[in-house]
């Protein structure tokens, strides 16, 4: 599939046919990758949607057909500087990046978070201080809803008078710069793109996969700059061929570390979690945090618990794969050791009372459960994927094997769980080196030169 076909949903012609010469491809032409709808339906109803705007009064769209409601929260009041954009705020590392950085820096660069909601078993993360404006995105592409959720940004970006549109996560990176791309300003706004990671590898399967991909490459050609949370992550999306290495930042993610680095010192906090669980101070317990899905290969996590005699699990999150991980528990005889716990709010209670956090992803960004455990002083077991090495260092803060290696895995737990000083004293390596590193002012620091860098 050409970019010209999956940017305008065309059938297949050739670059010299007179069409193709009469109507060549211009910036400022609505383009919708083909699963959205059909091109020429696209196009009607946004222009539709641009004369409703113009006009503040229910406009039809083609064959007389209504156009799609765009009614979202009441638009600002206060000048914006940037919206930020978040496919949803499922409790997770994306969603606590846009907080801090919402709430970090507002006073300097006005903000409107934007944000679909997530589904009840991901949990919602929510701030007092940063309110959050919904908008209809989903994360499954739904063509109907999509085109809603790009009128009604393209709206919000257009009331707003955004500088800057800043999107996180692959969905809310579509959508949020489709609809700059898109806005009937004349000067649109300057475009960031953080990956958290990415939905590149490991998600979808083969046909679906490379069409995201061609789509990101056409995306990240328009996008003024592309970050990625790690080294590893920039260097797999260049190899993908998404952007060129002069439009990448690598900025590591950030967070409030203050009260995991309380954990194990005088007067800091309490493990709940064996209390919650009823288990006793002696019996081993390993722990995972995240949310149930394919991606996280919770399956070979549990094979290697199985080949480790009297090593409990607990099981901290929620997701779509519960039912069937309680089910696979069963079926290989840890139902009395594994413990799903659900979303634990009070983090560092939880990963107090833990002798090891294990991570059995396939595919990862920058994972945050193995920072949190880290700065928590906890021995950390996880597969060598994504940017896990940029939290890890295998043999000196952490251990790590191959993905799908439930053998590995099990090798590494059994080891853990018998050397537990030595397994205290990488844990405490690693604790000081993401203190040093994932903390929140440099997170803000670096945000703060790139936006002044961009609209200076």
């Amino acid at each position: 599939m050409s970019s010209q076909q999956l940017l305008f949903g065309r059938s297949a012609r050739g670059a010299g046919s007179p069409r193709a010469r009469r109507r060549p491809p211009r910036l400022g032409t609505p383009f919708l990758p083909a699963g959205f709808c059909h091109s020429r339906e696209v196009r009607a109803l946004l222009r539709a949607g641009a004369e409703q705007s113009r006009r503040g009064s229910r406009s039809r769209g083609p064959a007389g057909a209504r156009v799609p409601s765009v009614q979202a929260d009441p638009a600002p009041t206060a000048p914006t500087t940037v919206l930020r954009l978040i496919t949803r705020m499922n409790i997770g590392g994306p969603a606590r990046q846009a907080i801090l950085l919402t709430k970090g820096l507002s006073a300097e660069f006005p903000t409107i978070l934007g944000a679909g909601r997530p589904a009840q078993a991901e949990g919602e993360l929510t701030d007092p201080d940063v309110p959050v404006r919904h908008v209809p995105l989903v994360r499954p592409v739904r063509p109907g809803t999509d085109l809603r959720c790009l009128l009604v940004v393209r709206k919000l970006i257009h009331e707003s008078g955004a500088k800057l549109v800043h999107t996180h996560m692959a969905k809310a990176g579509t959508i949020g710069r489709l609809a700059a791309l898109t806005s009937a300003r004349r000067r649109r706004p300057r475009l960031v793109h953080t990956f958290h990671g990415h939905v590149l590898q490991g998600y979808f399967g083969g046909p679906q996969q490379r069409a995201f991909v061609q789509f990101e490459r056409v995306l990240a050609k328009h996008t003024d700059v592309l970050i990625a949370v790690s080294p590893e992550v920039r260097d797999e999306l260049l190899d993908l061929g998404i952007g060129k290495p002069v439009q990448y930042r690598v900025v590591p993610l950030g967070f409030d570390l203050a009260p995991l680095l309380a954990v194990g010192t005088p007067g800091g906090p309490a493990g709940r979690l064996r209390a919650a669980l009823g288990l006793g101070d002696n019996v081993p317990l390993a722990g995972t945090v995240g949310r149930l899905v394919p991606v996280k290969d919770h399956a070979t996590l549990f094979s290697a618990v199985a080949s480790v005699p009297g090593l409990h699990l607990a099981v901290l999150g929620d997701g779509e794969l519960r039912s069937t991980l309680e089910a696979l528990a069963f079926e290989l005889g840890i139902s009395d050791r594994t413990h799903f716990a659900g979303w634990w709010t009070d983090v560092p209670s939880a990963l107090a009372d833990l002798d090891v956090v294990v991570l059995s992803s396939r595919n990862e960004g920058t994972p945050v459960a193995l920072i949190e455990a880290l700065a928590a002083g906890r021995p950390v077991v996880a597969t060598d994927v994504g940017g896990v090495r940029h939290v890890v260092q295998d043999g000196e803060t952490g251990w790590l094997c191959g993905p799908a290696d439930s053998a590995g895995l099990a090798r590494l737990l059994r080891q853990v769980t018998s050397e537990p000083e030595i397994a205290a004293r990488m844990a405490e390596a690693g604790r000081l080196r993401v203190a040093a590193r994932f903390g929140y002012e440099r997170l803000l620091a670096e945000h703060r030169s790139l936006y002044e860098e961009l609209l200076g």
